[in-house]
């Protein structure tokens, strides 16, 4: 089994910035891919970011050029920087990890999942 323990959300005005962190434990050595979903109010759950073993990234076309993702495989960590934050932006964030290495799957399909942490932007 695999944990995942979100920590960063919080309450950041439209325009602002926050960095969600992501701890991993537990079995790593089945962790290929790693990276966020988000549901919103209403929403569907969907991929916000993912980066794989070896570094690829790919992001929501919503997000792009506002955030970034980073991995550090020593510390079996993965980060979100979310700049210039929209309040559309507002939403709960999970971190997860998949065992394949293609980027986390659409619709939620990752096995390994966080607790969720809450982002809000208000307007």
């Amino acid at each position: 089994q695999v944990q995942l323990v979100e920590s960063g959300g919080g309450l950041v005005q439209t325009g602002g910035s926050l960095r969600l962190s992501c701890a991993a434990s537990g079995n790593i050595a089945s962790i290929k891919a790693m990276g966020w979903y988000r549901q919103g109010p209403g929403k569907e759950r969907e991929v916000v970011a993912g980066i794989t073993s070896v570094g690829s990234t790919n992001f929501a076309d919503s997000v792009k050029g506002r955030f970034t993702i980073s991995r550090d495989s020593a510390r079996n960590t993965v980060d979100l920087q979310m700049n210039n934050l929209k309040p559309e932006d507002t939403a709960v964030y999970y971190c997860a990890a998949d065992i394949f290495d293609y980027g986390l799957p659409s619709g939620g399909g990752a096995p390994y999942w966080g607790q969720g942490t809450q982002v809000t932007v208000s307007s």
